[in-house]
């Protein structure tokens, strides 16, 4: 590959690597994920639709960049393909949390008051602003399905009854829930990562699923959130 444009990102580690597709990537997935929450429900999954969506988040790119790569790609098993090279995932134990509203960013603190990392999040919107204050994580749910209850939060479509959308990459608030003491909100995934910060939640803290794992390796109870402007 010509590294005209990679080569001058590099800063000693390298920015795209090839990746063999394998057969276990082909596995699981579903042929369509339905607009409509009661379509929703009815699904046993609400896993990827494609390989290349997998391998987009596992490699944590945008569908459109990793296509951009591979033009002449059927995304086949066996098929070697060109992707970005993730950095390595953070450690440590995270003892603060700051959600910044105005930035659309969530701030990891350590122990020593070092920031660990920070992560681009959609916090809230317009019509559906996050709460403020001081809160606590009180668990993580990995995989987690998700109630939806237009009463409490709100209502998608027509539906106006209580239903149990399955786990999966695609489900509502991706593959992890971080649970906040404020009832019904927490840190989540996502099932459109391409639109953190750049479209409002329902009053939650949204990252990308990629992140969100993170972060829940990092935190345990009782870790303050700090909702802040």
């Amino acid at each position: 590959m010509d590294d005209g444009v990679f080569g001058q990102l590099e800063d000693g580690s390298p920015v795209v690597g090839n990746y063999e597709i394998s057969k276990e990537d082909n596995e699981g997935l579903v042929d369509a994920i339905p607009k409509d929450y009661a379509d929703q429900a009815a699904r046993e999954h609400l896993g990827f639709k494609s390989v290349a969506e997998r391998l987009s988040e596992r490699f944590h790119m945008n569908p459109k960049l990793l296509k951009a790569l591979n033009p002449n790609s059927s995304f086949r098993a066996g098929e070697t393909v060109v992707v970005t090279a993730p950095d390595k995932p953070k450690t440590g134990n995270v003892t603060r949390i700051e959600a910044h509203r105005r930035t659309g960013q969530v701030v990891a603190y350590a122990e020593d008051g070092s920031i660990l990392t920070i992560y681009p999040a959609t916090i809230g919107s317009e019509d559906n602003p996050t709460l403020s204050g001081s809160h606590k994580v009180e668990g993580v749910a990995r995989m987690p399905d998700y109630t939806y209850n237009p009463k409490i939060n709100f209502q998608q479509g027509n539906n106006k009854e209580v239903m149990k959308l399955p786990s999966g990459p695609n489900n509502p608030v991706g593959t992890v829930w971080i649970d906040l003491s404020e009832p019904t909100y927490g840190i989540h995934g996502t099932p459109e990562p391409t639109l953190i910060d750049k479209a409002g939640s329902h009053g939650c803290i949204r990252l990308t699923n990629w992140d969100v794992e993170e972060l829940a390796a990092m935190v345990k109870p009782r870790v303050i959130v700090n909702i802040v402007e």
